[in-house]
């Protein structure tokens, strides 16, 4: 199979689907090699890229996706008639840094770090799907954990985890709550950069 075709039956998938979709996925169905599916999803990001393209294609983890580009968002609100997202408040902020670094975590231990109970801002991040249930913890009681989602590293312009920046060490205190305002102040960077005008 042509570089070429390999190109154009991943993007197809891609269009269709509007989630994202496994590497080992595309690379089952099409019947090459994880290093071909690789090749070819970089070259269609950089094909994107170059072009200026009203479309990116993003890679989450181990999961690629096309969305929308983000400079085009205010156009794309206009044309389709909706709101612009508000901004997460400083408390979703707060659990989102928690989650994104020490993940999975329970309730409790989020609201150990903050302070106050933070059952309404987890139900608010549950409810915009940037974070997710991802099992129970094996103690009495059986806790719900919580971790990130796909969506969470599209709408903050991340390919993985691994791009999240480190955490500064923590001088003087315990609880965690130091070492995450510098994450917080990065994820309010990327909220108002406009990167959450990326769309499947």
């Amino acid at each position: 199979m042509e570089a070429l075709e390999v190109e154009s039956i991943i993007e197809s998938i891609l269009f269709v689907s509007g989630e994202p979709v496994s590497k080992e996925r595309l690379a089952a169905v099409l019947g090459i090699s994880g290093f071909d599916v690789e090749s070819a999803v970089n070259r269609l990001r950089d094909k994107y890229s170059y072009e200026r393209r009203g479309i990116r294609l993003v890679k989450l983890d181990d999961a690629v996706q096309l969305c929308s580009s983000p400079e085009y968002a205010e156009y794309i609100r206009l044309a389709l008639e909706t709101r612009k997202p508000p901004q997460l408040s400083q408390p979703a902020l707060e659990v989102l840094a928690i989650v994104a670094y020490f993940q999975p975590v329970t309730r409790a231990y989020i609201e150990q770090i903050r302070g106050v109970d933070s059952t309404y801002t987890v139900s608010i991040l549950l409810d915009r799907e940037f974070i997710e249930v991802c099992g129970r913890l094996s103690v009495p009681g059986r806790p719900i954990i919580y971790r990130t989602t796909p969506a969470f590293l599209r709408v903050f312009g991340l390919e993985s985890l691994r791009e999240l920046p480190d955490l500064p060490p923590v001088s003087g205190s315990e609880d965690g709550r130091e070492g995450i305002q510098n994450a917080i102040l990065e994820l309010r960077a990327k909220e108002e950069s406009g990167e959450l005008g990326i769309r499947s």
